[in-house]
This record gives C-alpha cells, structure tokens and sequence, in this order.
C-alpha cells in the first residue's frame, strides 16, 4: 500500500467508452470530485474517445448533463464546473479501425506539448470484446509508447472462464507489463472493504480471535433489488455466478481470511490474498450440488408494483435457466480457517439492497452461567459495505431491571453519509498514484476462474436444480437449508423486515423467556 503522501504526476487521460453508460453515470463525477478536491494535477488534461459524433464543446455539455443526472450535489458553482471542463477533450474514432487512432495520436501530442507531460493513463471503459482489440491498436498506434509512464485500466469481466482469460491476458501482456495493467472491480473501493484491513491489523483484540478456534462461521451477502435491467443480452451469458462470485464474492473472502502481509505494500498485500485463493476447497462436478445453491428470480411486488420474472424480461429467453442467485460453503483449507464454513449469497429482486460481511464467533459452553437454557446469542461483527457503511458488534448483557436475563446490545460505528468516497474516486486516486493494492493481479483472477469453472459446467450440464424465487422475497429456501444442515442461518442484514440483528434476537430472547420474568423491561 502506497504512502498516502505519494504525489499524483501530470498525464494524459485516455477514456474510451466516454459517451457509455458507465462514463456518464460514474466516471465523469469520480474525475470531477477529484478536481474539487485538488486531486487531479493542473497539467492533467481528460481525451475522451468514441464513436459518437462530438466536439470538444459538445462533449462537455454531455458532461454537463450527466453531472445534473447523476451528480446534481457535486455542482455547486459554474465557474469550477467550467475550469474543469476545459481539461475535457472529445475524440471521435472507430476504436476497432486501427486508421482512426493517427488523429488520436495528433491529438494526445498535442495536448502533451502544451501540458509539458508524456505519462498516459488508458481507460477501457467499453464491452469486454474489444480489450485485445484496442491494447493492439494503442501498440500499432504509437500510442502506448511513450518516454514517461503508461497504465492501462480495464473493467470487468475478464473473460468468461479460465481459458478466454488466459487468452485475453496474452493479448494484454504483449503490450503492457503485469505492473502497468490494473483490472478494476469496484468493491475493492469500497470504503469499508478496504477498511477490513485496518479492523483486523490496527486492532489486538481482533487478531488472536480471527481462526477457527474462536469464529464459528462467515456470511457474506450482496443482495440487489433491481433487476437484469438493459444488461439482458449480458447476463444471459454470465449469469450471477460470473458477474458477481468469481469476482466481487470471492474479493471479500480474500479480504477476509488473508493472513498478516509482511508489510503493508501493494504486492506483499495481493501475495497473501493469492494464498487465500490456492487454499479454497475447489469443488468437482460433481461435488457442486453439495455446496451451491442457484436459483433464478420469479414474478414478484417490489414497492408495491408487480415485476416481471427474469424469463420475462426483455431480451432474456423465455425458456432461460439463466441463474439470478447463487448462494455457497466455502472452506479455506489452511491452518487458521479449517472447518470453518465462508457462506456466500448474492442475486437479483431481493427484498432489500445490501452488502454485508458477518462474522459469527462461536457459542459460549451450553448449559453453563448465563447459557443454561443454550438460548445465549453468539457474539458478531458486522461490517456494513452497502448502503450502510460502518461496523456493528454484538455482545451480551444483563438487561436492567433484571436479575439474570440475558439480552443482545450492539455496539456500532456507521461513516456519515457524506464522509466516503465513491469507489471509482477512490481507484482512480490509487492508479493514478501507482499504487495497484486494489486492484486484481493476473494470478488472482486465473485462481479464481479455476475455482468458478467446475461450477459453471455443473450449472450447464444441469447437475443441480434451478430454484425459483419470488421477485422481493429474501431468495429461494434452499440456501436456507444449505446453512440449517450445518445448524447455522442466515443473519438478516440491513433494511430487511427485521431490521437488524438485535431486533431479531431481542424477539427470539422475549419469547424464550416468556413466563420466566414478568417484570417491565
């Protein structure tokens, strides 16, 4: 992890895909609240390239635009508003035309001999199919040669099994270095997934408690309301398994069970998430039915309006076993964490939008002090990612009043609204430092389609039911019966009908204790 003192140098911006919904919705703002906060160099100029027929006075007011749509807060003043969109520029090409990059080239110099920098940042913000395309392009161009620094950014997916990554990581690597490549996934930007660091190293009384003698289990959850959206003709290839487990899930395991870097540098960092990755239990074919559950979302009320099935949606095949949720036991096989199960669960049209990671430590002696009737509530820490940040623990203690009635009390940190940056400004700081920690090396992605690969080939030759669920229900009742075999359930997170953790336990604790204490709480 880099100094925070480490300066950004001046460069050159290069967006592809800047007309994109992704541009538009969060690239933009990200630059833009970095400009305000004094981020990004005075020398630093944004070219901004794609098919769409723009000037640079055009593509501003674009700009312009999407910053009203979508980040109506952050404009506050016009004159800032219209310094910044001055390092803006617009460049119209074909990118898969290599002819159309000489006027790419023009322009890039020309921006460069007024700017006084030859550092270049590359942003592939467009479909995954024309990564190799364009990285060839920049390479025949003269564009990725450069006398000062180049990093080129490309989001996910990267590739759709091991095999096409592989292949698409040759294309990459022909032109640039593993070091100047940084594949960005969003969650690692998250405020408190990058936090989980700090919690578990910054503080001793997390550490010596953080393996299988002490931690009973792991829940991790990134649950959606929305549907597949405009993303149809997408996800009927992916799936929830590829969009969300083989890389924001398996990201926040990796966080999780990580053992203590040798020092907190980026590479040192990713060697340790790296391990975490060789001890998962990969599971055969056959095995999967054991371990996942998936399940695809049905016709359902969200907010009181009827929605539509996923086979419904437009573009999507009517007849389309497309999964929606997954849910799965995890185990990392190594010294700290054996036996000890990482339950995951992520889909689409559930009853509320939330990530969260729940560490359930195991149960006080049953049958003994205060847990006489074994109805005790385990201890948890909860880290909020979404749309909550912050952290929530869950102790035991004499309700007042009471002689030996034992109830939940939470102990809870949540960051202010405002306080957080959004990811994207957080990674784009990272990158244009140099500082790659969060961003995924090559092996943890081959690791990881390794591990994602039997699953999906037991989903395609249908080697376990496809569930259905209702549209705004909590998922399909198998993944709740994939937990009751090992006597564990799933912890509500925020904003389901329970609300928080305690309020379900104080329920459960009153009803196990009615008759027993009559006095008024």
């Amino acid at each position: 992890m880099m100094n925070e003192e480490s300066k950004i140098e001046p460069h050159t911006f290069i967006l592809f895909g800047a007309t994109g919904d992704l541009a538009r919705r969060k690239l933009i703002p990200a630059l833009y609240n970095m400009y305000l906060r004094g981020q990004i160099p005075a020398d630093t100029r944004i070219v901004n390239v794609a098919r769409s027929a723009y000037d640079d006075h055009g593509y501003r007011t674009l700009a312009r635009e999407a910053m009203r749509e979508f980040a109506p807060k952050s404009i506050t003043k016009e004159d800032t508003w219209n310094d910044f969109a001055k390092k803006m520029f617009y460049c119209q090409l074909d990118a898969s035309n290599l002819d159309h990059y000489k006027k790419l080239v023009n322009m890039v110099e020309e921006i460069e001999a007024h700017s006084n920098t030859k550092n270049r940042l590359f942003y592939l913000a467009m479909a995954p199919d024309f990564f190799a395309t364009v990285t060839q392009n920049l390479q025949e161009s003269g564009l990725s040669h450069t006398e000062g620094w180049r990093r080129l950014i490309i989001e996910k997916p990267f590739g759709h099994d091991f095999a096409s990554a592989e292949a698409l990581n040759n294309e990459l690597r022909s032109v640039f270095e593993e070091d100047e490549i940084y594949r960005i996934d969003h969650y690692l930007g998250k405020e408190m997934v990058q936090n989980i660091e700090v919690i578990r190293f910054a503080n001793s009384i997390f550490e010596p408690v953080w393996n299988n003698r002490s931690i009973s289990n792991i829940q991790i959850t990134s649950s959606e309301t929305v549907g597949v959206e405009d993303r149809a003709s997408y996800y009927e290839h992916a799936g929830a398994l590829r969009d969300m487990v083989q890389n924001h899930m398996l990201q926040m395991v990796m966080m999780i069970a990580m053992e203590p870097p040798s020092r907190l540098k980026n590479e040192a960092i990713r060697d340790e998430k790296v391990k975490v990755l060789r001890s998962l239990r990969r599971f055969s074919p056959e095995e999967v039915k054991d371990h996942v559950i998936r399940g695809q979302y049905g016709v359902g009320t969200m907010n009181g309006q009827q929605v539509p099935a996923y086979v419904q949606e437009k573009n999507v095949n009517p007849s389309s076993e497309t999964e929606t949720y997954v849910a799965a036991k995890l185990y990392v096989d190594n010294f700290r964490w054996a036996g000890v199960p990482f339950y995951i669960r992520t889909g689409k049209r559930l009853s509320v939008k939330s990530t969260e990671i729940v560490i359930q430590f195991r149960d006080m002696p049953k049958h003994l002090y205060f847990n006489q009737d074994g109805n005790l509530g385990p201890n948890l820490l909860v880290i909020r990612v979404n749309p909550v940040e912050g952290m929530y623990i869950q102790l035991n203690a004499k309700r007042p009043g009471t002689d030996e009635m034992v109830v939940p009390v939470a102990m809870e940190f949540s960051q202010p609204l405002d306080a957080s940056q959004e990811a994207y400004e957080r990674l784009f700081y990272d990158a244009m430092r140099g500082d790659s920690t969060f961003f995924t090396r090559w092996d943890e992605v081959s690791l990881a389609w390794k591990f994602v690969d039997p699953i999906a080939e037991a989903f395609t030759e249908k080697r376990l039911p496809l569930h259905h669920y209702t549209a705004g229900s909590h998922g399909p009742e198998a993944a709740d019966n994939l937990l009751a075999k090992e006597g564990h359930r799933w912890w509500p997170v925020y904003g389901q009908e329970t609300a928080s953790v305690e309020a379900r336990l104080e329920k459960e604790t009153a009803t196990l204790r009615e008759g027993k204490n009559h006095e008024n709480p």
